[in-house]
């Protein structure tokens, strides 16, 4: 797994590309790179997930825990571009009525609030 971060309209957003899975556990983990931007003061974050092929429930757990750390910051995480096969694995474990998912970016971009 590869994750690339970059910023737009005051969005942090994380390009991640392959599987989310805990056998591919680096030094870094994506809720390591949340709660690090999150330290840094940014409050709005989306995860793109155009290029990820599969998730486990690490994977899942991951993104719970990044969800939970932004929102107890008073901070926005939402998700784009996720596969239909992803968005059944959020469906399955009740994600959807948590996370705002969006089709594609510029929605995404659009969903956050301005100051």
């Amino acid at each position: 797994m590869v994750i690339r971060k970059r910023e737009k309209e005051g969005v942090v957003i994380f390009d991640v590309d392959g599987e989310i899975k805990r056998s591919d556990i680096t030094d870094v983990t994506l809720h390591d790179l949340v709660k690090a931007v999150l330290d840094e003061g940014h409050r709005l974050i989306l995860l793109n997930f155009e290029k990820v092929g599969f998730i486990d429930s690490f994977g899942v757990g991951e993104i719970l825990a990044s969800y939970i750390s932004t929102h107890n910051l008073g901070g926005k995480l939402k998700l784009t571009r996720i596969s239909k096969k992803l968005y059944l694995v959020f469906q399955v474990t009740m994600l959807t009525k948590v996370l705002d998912i969006f089709e594609d970016e510029d929605a995404a971009l659009r969903s956050f609030p301005r100051d």
